[in-house]
């Protein structure tokens, strides 16, 4: 089982995770054009989907999901409050409506969703399994549940958001409305948050983490790198990080 990523932050959102002979997209928030050619990267072309998984319905996650599934005939998997949002079900596209609680296949990946607290209709995130390895991915949050944390306890990845440095955010130039939503429990984790969050889990399992979801005007590499470096006791070096521009290549979870 491996995972890559698109792209990462408030410009767009996209991973792509692999098992055996199917390919998921969790997230479409690029251009459909952008999204083709971001797949090239990763030598993927539109025809080996085997679906596409939405978290929620803001633009930088969903903008382009329904036309790329409708030009490429790929199946949407998402909650009723996420199609709900987006202004309701296409016809003609093959749509899935999911619960945020019950485990589902495609093909050879096994998916869990989980609800998060996000300011979206029905904001979910998920673990995806090959049934030997897991990868946890929570971006879009404004705080951590316990269940949130006992979804990504033991997983042998982790795509964890890092959105903000609160300081920084505090001090930068955004309304104080803007601010406000933000930090919110509703908006997104900031780097301490995070930190935090990953010293309750189970890390013993842990190959790969990745920070996401990283404010251009309000965070950097650096301190993301130094606030979970700190908790893992490891190599700031160590940490991965989903880029903007280039996301990160395949990272492969071994069994």
């Amino acid at each position: 089982m491996r995972f890559a990523s698109l792209g990462s932050g408030s410009a767009g959102n996209c991973l792509a995770v692999q098992s055996g002979k199917t390919t998921l997209l969790l997230d479409c928030g690029f251009g459909l054009r952008e999204t083709i050619t971001r797949l090239a990267r990763l030598k993927l072309e539109v025809e080996d989907l085997a679906g596409i998984l939405l978290t929620h319905e803001h633009d930088d996650h969903a903008g382009s999901a329904f036309r790329l599934a409708a030009k490429f005939h790929i199946p949407i998997f998402a909650t009723h409050g996420t199609f709900q949002a987006l202004g309701g079900v296409p016809s003609g596209q093959e749509i899935h409506i999911i619960d945020s609680h019950t485990l589902f296949n495609v093909g050879d990946l096994q998916i869990q969703p989980y609800p998060v607290p996000h300011d979206a209709r029905e904001p979910t995130q998920f673990v995806l399994g090959d049934g030997g390895v897991r990868l946890g991915v929570l971006t879009d949050a404004g705080s951590s549940t316990p269940h949130i944390e006992s979804m990504l306890s033991g997983c042998q990845a982790l795509v964890l958001e890092c959105n903000h440095d609160l300081d920084m955010l505090l001090s930068s130039s955004y309304p104080r409305s803007l601010k406000q939503r933000i930090s919110s429990k509703f908006g997104h984790l900031d780097n301490a948050t995070s930190a935090a969050l990953l010293s309750r889990l189970n890390n013993s399992k842990l190959q790969h983490l990745v920070g996401a979801h990283l404010s251009a005007q309000n965070n950097t590499p650096e301190l993301v790198r130094s606030a979970l470096s700190r908790i893992l006791n490891c190599d700031e070096s160590w940490i991965g990080i989903a880029d903007q521009a280039a996301g990160f290549h395949w990272r492969q979870i071994c069994t």
